[in-house]
């Protein structure tokens, strides 16, 4: 297996400077996709007229955006600040939605510290007209504080709606195993199990059955610190969008969610502020158009340029 990886991109300025020269994007810029309409900016998600620039005048069905957990371009903030932060590209996201639309925000919750931002967040949501609809959370394989307290390994995941979208069951892998729960169907009992339209179990608000993105794993993109899986980016598109229909995505990151919506015939928008993290995002869906994998696993995007990393 190559032994290449970047290391995290927000630790290493010297790195960064050697990347963005090889950026196609700066700040205030809009890379479009020619063949499926994919729209990546370099742009600040808290200021209305970029994402205005970004939309082009189309809405989205479906959004799901990662933000920084109470980090703003690699900056700690104060809770208040980033709250104020969080209301601003929250309701850029209701005028980005179309009438009916889903909003997906991945979310941390410190035990550390308060749980925060996690409370903050859901307590400043209520002053949009969003409708909540569940708290969904996905389990990590990976934790910390194992020795003095139960071992955190969740990530929390906010689904609300605007208007009344339609939403597709999904399905997972876990086999349906367990019978019983009887009922009465044209007069003959009949158990779980009969009556199911599949041999595996409806996914839940708990996700158990994805794997956390590790370095062994093809999807991996070294350098990107807060990478979520493909399956479960995929499994919120299917539920919540249909082909042809716009993804938003305010924070690109490693560029999962334009991979996934690539993947599944939807033209996904998104942003990020950081011009190397939107080159990644570009290079991404270049790396799995031309060989379909969908990552570098321990290599990395920038390895034509930076065969040899220290």
């Amino acid at each position: 297996m190559k032994n290449n990886p970047l290391p995290r991109l927000d630790k290493r300025d010297d790195l960064r400077e050697k990347i963005l020269a090889h950026c196609r994007i700066q700040p205030g810029e809009v890379w479009e996709d020619p063949v499926m309409g994919h729209r990546v900016g370099c742009l600040d998600a808290a200021d209305g007229d970029e994402v205005a620039q970004l939309m082009a005048g189309k809405l989205a069905t479906c959004a799901i955006h990662d933000p920084p957990y109470n980090l703003v371009a690699f900056a700690e903030r104060p809770l208040s600040d980033y709250i104020r932060w969080c209301q601003k590209w929250v309701q850029h996201s209701w005028d980005a939605l179309a009438e009916s639309s889903a909003l997906y925000i991945w979310l941390g919750a410190d035990q550390r510290n308060q749980f925060q931002p996690l409370p903050d967040f859901m307590m400043m949501m209520r002053d949009f007209p969003f409708e909540p609809r569940s708290f969904i959370t996905m389990r990590n394989q990976r934790g910390y504080g194992t020795q003095k307290n139960w071992m955190a390994v969740r990530q929390e995941l906010l689904y609300y709606t605007k208007g009344n979208p339609p939403f597709d069951v999904q399905y997972t892998d876990i086999p349906k195993t367990v019978k019983g729960y009887y009922k009465d169907v044209n007069g003959r009992s009949t158990e779980n199990i009969e009556r199911s339209k599949s041999d595996t179990i409806r996914a839940s608000n708990v996700w158990i059955d994805i794997q956390q993105v590790f370095y062994r794993m093809e999807e991996n993109v070294s350098g990107c610190y807060a990478q979520k899986p493909l399956k479960s980016i995929e499994r919120i598109i299917q539920a919540s969008s249909a082909e042809g229909e716009i993804v938003l995505d305010f924070f690109s990151h490693s560029g999962t969610t334009l991979l996934a919506a690539e993947r599944l015939k939807r033209p996904c928008f998104t942003t990020d502020i950081d011009p190397i993290y939107c080159e990644i995002t570009i290079r991404r869906l270049e790396h799995w158009r031309k060989t379909g994998k969908t990552g570098w696993q321990n290599g990395h995007p920038f390895e034509k340029e930076l065969p040899n990393l220290e």
